[in-house]
């Protein structure tokens, strides 16, 4: 399974996200602090959501390890955030686990305060480690990714 993880981080840094997500189960729980729980399809448009509003994202990862049932990664994600073209780099660390030769659970981590300090200057600073703003940004982008349609 550390090919499919090198697969699925080349197809994100390649922009192809239809190659990315086919290394996804149907039944996928994705999970991360922006996000919080995506299950199935929630989670796969996302990295189509992400993929058309970050059209400079770069993604470079290592530490691979991987067997049949687990995995992990790091990963270093570079990209501008909003009308303001922030520089972000936000480094994840990633644990997969594997059902039917797919990624069935997928748990990004990372600090959501750093972040959140890149991306939105001084207010991210100020509350990007609190439990409201982690409630806020995770309530507004599930509301972002109901309003996105793609056909996945």
């Amino acid at each position: 399974m550390k090919k499919a993880i090198e697969s699925f981080y080349t197809a994100l840094d390649n922009h192809d996200i239809d190659a990315m997500v086919s290394y996804y189960h149907d039944d996928i729980v994705f999970e991360d602090p922006i996000f919080g729980k995506l299950e199935g399809l929630k989670a796969k448009k996302m990295w189509y959501w992400l993929s058309e509003n970050g059209k400079d994202l770069t993604v470079k990862f290592s530490d691979i390890k991987a067997d049949d049932h687990k995995g992990s990664a790091y990963w270093e994600a570079r990209y501008t955030f909003g009308t303001r073209k922030r520089p972000v780099l936000n480094r994840v660390n990633s644990s997969f686990e594997f059902k039917d030769g797919k990624i069935i659970k997928h748990i990004d981590d990372y600090s959501l305060h750093r972040w959140a300090s890149q991306a939105m200057g001084w207010k991210g600073k100020v509350i990007g480690g609190s439990s409201y703003f982690r409630r806020k940004i995770q309530y507004r982008s599930s509301r972002l990714l109901d309003k996105f349609n793609i056909n996945v």
